[in-house]
């Protein structure tokens, strides 16, 4: 049975008034999303919920019916679009897709930006806030950051005010990526578990099989 609202479930006195409570509207508000075709992925993230069980639960509709309005929502988004943009790539536009995710690789990492999208920052990596670095290039950016530190302090002497500026901004993207990487590397380590090793295993079984033809002949 679909999931019912608590004021629902509960048997009233004819001829009373309904008691809803905020939290009721908010069921009834993810139910007509839901009908109305929005992904519940996008619901959960409006009611902010960790799962999309928890927002499936606020829904008083059956799971089927949430991938039928689901698909419906879909038919009807590509009916109000372009017919030509559903059409199959031609060799050429899908080499320059596989290109663009080549073009992303990076020293310091991988940079996100969309597809057809140039590089806005002029390939100034250290500054762009779409490169994810990679942990594995710490010692790399370590060296960058060091550099930059002599030439912030040569610019000072020299008296470059605009050097000294753009070198300043250099530094505290390249402090900030850092801290990023050191955070990386703590969260996501890699346990190399290695493969199992069954020789020994079979090389057991192997010199006891000898025996066991032995004892059924005696």
């Amino acid at each position: 049975m679909p999931h019912r609202p608590a004021h629902l479930r509960r048997p009233r006195p004819r001829h009373q008034p309904l008691h809803y409570t905020p939290h009721d509207f908010r069921r009834i508000f993810v139910t007509d999303a839901l009908r109305s075709g929005l992904p519940p992925h996008i619901a959960a993230r409006i009611c902010g919920h960790q799962t999309v069980d928890t927002t499936l639960g606020y829904a008083a509709i059956y799971p089927e019916d949430v991938i039928t309005h689901h698909r419906a929502f879909i038919a009807r988004r590509r009916s109000l679009r372009p017919s030509e943009e559903y059409r199959e790539p031609t060799a050429q536009e899908w080499r320059d897709f596989l290109d663009h995710f080549e073009l992303r690789k990076v020293a310091l990492g991988v940079c996100a930006r969309d597809f057809g999208i140039p590089c806005v920052h002029e390939h100034a990596c250290i500054r762009c806030p779409v490169l994810r670095p990679d942990p594995a290039q710490m010692p790399r950016l370590q060296v960058i950051h060091a550099n930059l530190g002599d030439r912030l302090r040569e610019a000072k002497e020299q008296g470059w005010l605009g050097e000294v500026a753009a070198i300043e901004a250099s530094l505290a993207a390249a402090e900030h990526k850092l801290a990023a990487m050191r955070d990386l590397a703590t969260r996501h380590t890699t346990v190399h578990l290695s493969m199992p090793d069954f020789r020994s295993v079979v090389a057991r079984v192997d010199s006891e099989r000898p025996n066991e033809g032995a004892k059924q002949q005696v």
